[in-house]
C-alpha cells in the first residue's frame, strides 16, 4: 500500500501543481468560496466521488474502502484566502485583486484532492472509509470549522480520528513535523471603548482625558499576563489598534482599542477574561470614564491526541524516513482545527515548503508567500497514506 500511494503521488505531481495553481489563481475571503467550492465538487465529480455541500460552501465527501465500517477516519483542507494584495510575481498570481492565498490553504486543498483521488483509485486495496472535509472559514470567527460540526460533519458515520496539515515556510520542502499535546493557541479578540466628557486639550481639569485613561488601560492589561497567569503556561495579550481623536488640541469623547487574547489552558483562558473586563472597567472607573468590554470568543487551543498522533509520524517515517520527520514547535497561532479536536482525537501536523535555494523563504500571512511545490506530492501522499491507515 505504501509504495503504490507513493507511486500515485509521483505520478500525479504534474496533476497537483496544476491544481494548486488554479487555486492560488481564484482566491476567495472567508465563507465567500463560492467558486472554489465549486472547483472542488467538480473534480470530486470527475474522478467519480460522490459529495454534498454544507455551511453553504463546504464540501465534504465519503470513500468506502472494504469493510467500510472497520474504522472510520476524517482527513480535513481549509480553503478561504486572506485580504492581502499579492507581490509575487509568477504566472498563477492571484487575479482577484486584494485577495491572497498568503497562509497556503490552496496547497492544503489541493493535497486533499490529491488523496482524494489516489484513495479512490485504491479503494479495493484499504479498509474502512475516509470522510473528506473542504471547510470554508478558517481564517474569521466564528470559524467554519464549528460551522461544519454544528451541520453535522463528523456524524454519519462518526470518524474515529481526523487529521490535517498545514504549510510550515520555515521547515525544508520533503520534511514533515509532528507533536503530541498542545500545539497551538486559543484566540479570542478584544474590543474595549472608553467613553468620557470630551474637550479642549488647554483644560483637561474640565474633561475626561479619554486618550490618557486608555493607555492606562493598555499599560495595566499587561500585568494580567505578568502577575496572574502560572509563569508555565503560555499567554499573550496584544493591543494591536488604538483609535482616538483626529486634532492636536481635542480630548476626544471616545476611544477605541482592539487587540488579541491567547491562551494554552481553558480554565485560565475564561478567567484571564474577566480579570480584563475587571481591571478595564475598574480603571475607567477610578479615572473618570466608562468603558465597554467586549471579548469575541474564538479558536479554542489545538490538542494533539497522543495516540493518533504517535501513529501518524509513525507513518511520515515509513513515507518519507526517519530523517525527514521532526518535531514541531508550540505556536501562539490559531486555527479552527481546534474546533475538532475537542470533538474527537486528533492531530495537526506540519509540512515543509521551504526552498532558501529558490528564496522561497518568507512567512505565511505575507505579500510573498509562496512554496516550493514539491511539496504537494509529500502532502498529498501523506494524506493518502493517513486516509489509507491511520488508526487502522
Amino acid at each position: 500500500m505504501l509504495q503504490k500511494i507513493k507511486t500515485l503521488a509521483k505520478q500525479n505531481a504534474t496533476l497537483l501543481i496544476e491544481l494548486r495553481h488554479h487555486l492560488h489563481a481564484h482566491p476567495e475571503l472567508s465563507f465567500k468560496e463560492y467558486e472554489t467550492s465549486r472547483f472542488i465538487a467538480g473534480k470530486l465529480s470527475e474522478w467519480n466521488i460522490n459529495y454534498k455541500i454544507i455551511a453553504e460552501t463546504g464540501v465534504v465527501a465519503l470513500l468506502e474502502g472494504k469493510n467500510p465500517l472497520k474504522r472510520i477516519v476524517a482527513l480535513r483542507a481549509d480553503m478561504d484566502a486572506l485580504p492581502i494584495l499579492e507581490e509575487n510575481d509568477v504566472e498563477y498570481k492571484s487575479q482577484n485583486n486584494g485577495v491572497m492565498h498568503a497562509c497556503g490553504h490552496d496547497v492544503h486543498t489541493t493535497c486533499l484532492l490529491g488523496a482524494a483521488k489516489i484513495l479512490n483509485e485504491l479503494k479495493d486495496e484499504w479498509e474502512g472509509s475516509v470522510k473528506l472535509i473542504f471547510q470554508p472559514g478558517e481564517e474569521k470567527n466564528p470559524g467554519g470549522a464549528s460551522l461544519m460540526i454544528k451541520e453535522g460533519v463528523l456524524e454519519n458515520p462518526r470518524p474515529e480520528a481526523i487529521a490535517a496539515l498545514h504549510v510550515h515556510p520555515g521547515l525544508p520542502v520533503g520534511k514533515l513535523s509532528f507533536r503530541s499535546g498542545l500545539v497551538m493557541a486559543s484566540a479570542d479578540e478584544i474590543y474595549i471603548t472608553i467613553k468620557g466628557k470630551g474637550g479642549h486639550a488647554a483644560a483637561p481639569h474640565v474633561t475626561t482625558d479619554t486618550i490618557l485613561v486608555a493607555a492606562q488601560i493598555v499599560i495595566s492589561l499587561q500585568q494580567i499576563i505578568s502577575r496572574n497567569k502560572d509563569p508555565l503556561t503560555p499567554s499573550v495579550l496584544s493591543i494591536c489598534s488604538f483609535k482616538g481623536g483626529n486634532s492636536t488640541n481635542v480630548i476626544p469623547a471616545e476611544v477605541k482599542l482592539m487587540g488579541t487574547f491567547r491562551a494554552m489552558d481553558e480554565a485560565w483562558r475564561y478567567k484571564a477574561h474577566e480579570l480584563i473586563k475587571k481591571q478595564t472597567i475598574e480603571i475607567a472607573h477610578a479615572l473618570n470614564a466608562e468603558a465597554d468590554v467586549h471579548i469575541d470568543v474564538g479558536y479554542p487551543a489545538v490538542y494533539n491526541n497522543a495516540d493518533a498522533t504517535a501513529n501518524a509520524a509513525k507513518l511520515a517515517k515509513e513515507f518519507i524516513g526517519n530523517e525527514n520527520v521532526e518535531e514541531t514547535e508550540i505556536r501562539m497561532g490559531a486555527e479552527d482545527f481546534g474546533f475538532y479536536a475537542q470533538q474527537i482525537p486528533a492531530c495537526f501536523f506540519r509540512l515543509g515548503v521551504r526552498n532558501e535555494k529558490k528564496s522561497i523563504v518568507h512567512q505565511v500571512h505575507t505579500p510573498n508567500f509562496n512554496i516550493d511545490e514539491g511539496a504537494l506530492e509529500t502532502g498529498a501522499g501523506i494524506m493518502a497514506l493517513l486516509g489509507a491507515e491511520l488508526m487502522a
